[in-house]
């Protein structure tokens, strides 16, 4: 016979488990049983997360609490890194660099314009030196040809007394052909020069100028003006305002 005072379960006369009964409950939800051991750990809500950029977790079987997403903060920007500084030093630093070309482009366009000028003022000087180089030379060749052009001056002037002693000599159409080649010569000689701006003057009849004239004597000449010009002895040339050689005249006294 069993000495356990305890009979098995399902023996006749066998006490049954005992029946369940309202167990208190331990702090932390746990539940305790007589004995002193725990039921066990009860399940709890997670905890709230405060920090940005927390979002919701899916609530245990059973029960739980929701937990709202909170708003994170991001920059306007779009990268969630830019700030208004940021902004503000790239637009300091743009403008700075916009402000230093521009003041650039100014230097360029100055020393563009200064040589510009200098140039003009080259083409200018270039221009007046050729000119002044011409004249010089136009000047010194007529100088070597006036004496020529002076004979020839002589020897037309002298025309009459050549055709009166030819006709006497009966070679009236010799002396008339040799005159006429002596005109086309100083004809030739006087255009030429003409082609370079030097042209002759006689200023007989004009007011004596000293300037364009020298007198060589004066005298009285009745039905002349004192201090004009009745005779040229020698005829002045000038380029423009220039006088090559001034006329040579008789003045009336």
């Amino acid at each position: 016979m069993n000495s356990d005072p305890t009979r098995a379960p399902g023996r006749p006369g066998a006490p049954g488990p005992a029946p369940e009964a309202d167990l208190p409950q331990a702090p932390g939800g746990a539940a305790s049983v007589p004995g002193g051991h725990d039921a066990g750990p009860a399940v709890s809500a997670p905890a709230e997360v405060d920090s940005p950029g927390a979002y919701s977790r899916p609530a245990p079987a059973g029960g739980g609490v929701d937990i709202e997403p909170e708003a994170t903060e991001a920059s306007d920007t779009g990268t969630g890194t830019g700030t208004d500084a940021d902004v503000d030093v790239d637009v300091d630093v743009d403008v700075t660099t916009l402000t230093a070309r521009a003041a650039k482009a100014d230097e360029y366009l100055a020393l563009a314009q200064r040589t510009q000028a200098d140039f003009e003022n080259y083409r200018k000087r270039t221009l007046r030196d050729a000119k002044a180089a011409q004249e010089r030379g136009a000047l010194k060749l007529v100088q070597s040809l006036l004496p020529a052009i002076d004979n020839l001056d002589r020897a037309l002037a002298h025309v009459g007394q050549v055709d009166a002693a030819a006709g006497e000599a009966g070679d009236a159409n010799g002396v008339a052909s040799f005159v006429a080649g002596i005109k086309h010569v100083h004809s030739d000689v006087l255009a030429a020069l003409g082609r370079v701006g030097i042209e002759a003057f006689d200023p007989v009849g004009e007011v004596f100028d000293p300037q364009y004239h020298e007198a060589v004597a004066q005298q009285p000449v009745e039905g002349a003006q004192a201090g004009t010009v009745v005779e040229v002895f020698q005829r002045g040339y000038r380029l423009g305002d220039t006088v090559v050689r001034p006329a040579r005249v008789v003045v009336a006294g």
